[in-house]
């Protein structure tokens, strides 16, 4: 400990002497410089590069450009124009040296998600930042011919997680598909002007305007390519939030009594990302020129409770419905989530949770998304159906 210490005071040390010296050459340079071309470099650049600092280390978002190095913010305290831009280049918070990037506090989504989220309703239109969600070759991410994981579990996982397991479903005749909402009031932004009476922030009984709505479109695609679709249309997360998953948990499995041709449940979802200074992300993916929610597969595993044996080939039927979704869009997948949580995967090996956008993002936006990947995924289960 003293070692590391002595080395962390000898490293300040330095950092203080470079620090020095380059503002005197700083003050120097200044008399003389002319700082516009590069005032206005820094005002298109930072239009780009606002939410990275945030969201790099979380979703493995990138605008694929340098953020500002030290010299460059050294260079923003000598001129008044380029410090007026320093909310744009780097909103958030300092990051202490050897923790990383900030993340966005994941309140809901692909967190566990057990206990209702505290979201606070946006005030100002500015408070809501794009962002395109993608993954990344560092961090907890594994991947394999361009499919991405994130591990959110405590297992040490590799790419060989990605074929481990077994794709078990073949849709045949009657209903094969089951569509539920674990928390069916999830509600997105009202910034279009598209307005509901909240129950709480970004949430609504009116299922004309929450992730029902959403969960209704997907099963309109699916019934379009033939397939019979269940869609549980109840609100288990209310009036309480906390219990949701064990009500709907009894649903489900009501439902694939009833009808033992299911073949897929699907749990739709809206994700919410906020920021350290309370920006909340909208997820967005630009797909023949129309801005559309991504969507995000999030599977669960048996490191919570061991009840869930099979999640691996969960997480094979993820994997597969993935490797269509990144050939046939830009970015409208964003990685594939693994969680300790089973969120009720257990009951078939073709469940999974799915979250079309996030809280930041309008209902045009998540019906437009939700569409686009019910027709690439019914595509991909008339393949299994034929097998």
């Amino acid at each position: 400990m003293a070692d590391k210490r002595d080395g962390q005071m000898g490293r300040a040390l330095r950092r203080g002497a470079a620090l020095a010296l380059a503002l005197v050459g700083i003050w120097g340079a200044g008399m003389t410089a002319d700082f516009s071309a590069l005032e206005a470099g820094v005002a298109l650049w930072g239009e780009r590069a606002r939410p990275a600092a945030l969201l790099e280390g979380q979703l493995g978002w990138s605008p694929q450009e340098e953020r500002l190095t030290g010299w460059g913010r050294l260079l923003l305290g000598q001129s008044a124009l380029l410090s007026a831009g320093e909310e744009l280049i780097s909103p958030a918070s300092p990051v202490p040296e050897g923790e990383g990037e900030p993340d966005p506090q994941v309140l809901d989504g692909d967190g566990e998600d057990q206990e209702e989220p505290d979201l606070q309703p946006s005030t100002q239109d500015g408070d809501i930042v794009e962002m395109t969600g993608q993954g990344k070759e560092a961090s907890q991410y594994v991947h394999q011919g361009g499919i991405y994981l994130y591990n959110r579990t405590g297992k040490e996982l590799d790419a060989s997680v990605l074929s481990t397991g077994t794709v078990d479903v073949s849709p045949g005749e009657g209903p094969q598909i089951l569509i539920v909402h674990t928390h069916g009031s999830e509600a997105y932004s009202q910034s279009d002007g598209d307005t509901y009476e909240e129950s709480d922030p970004y949430r609504t009984t009116d299922c004309t305007h929450n992730v029902v709505r959403v969960g209704e479109e997907i099963a309109t695609v699916f019934r379009a390519h033939g397939f019979q679709v269940i869609h549980d249309t109840n609100l288990y997360d209310y009036p309480a939030y906390n219990g949701a998953y064990e009500r709907s948990l009894a649903a489900v499995n009501q439902w694939l009594e009833e009808y033992p041709t299911i073949q897929v449940a699907l749990d739709v979802h809206r994700d919410a990302l906020v920021g350290s200074q309370g920006e909340v992300y909208k997820l967005v993916s630009t797909e023949a020129g129309e801005k559309v929610a991504q969507v995000m597969l999030v599977v669960g595993s048996d490191e919570n409770s061991g009840a869930h044996p099979r999640w691996q080939d969960n997480l094979a039927f993820a994997v597969l419905l993935q490797k269509e979704l990144v050939r046939g869009y830009t970015s409208l997948a964003r990685p594939i989530v693994l969680r300790s949580s089973s969120y009720n995967q257990q009951v078939c090996p073709g469940s999974l949770l799915v979250e079309v956008g996030g809280h930041g993002n309008t209902l045009s936006e998540a019906i437009a998304g939700a569409r686009l990947w019910a027709d690439n995924v019914a595509r991909t289960l008339l393949t299994l159906k034929e097998e």
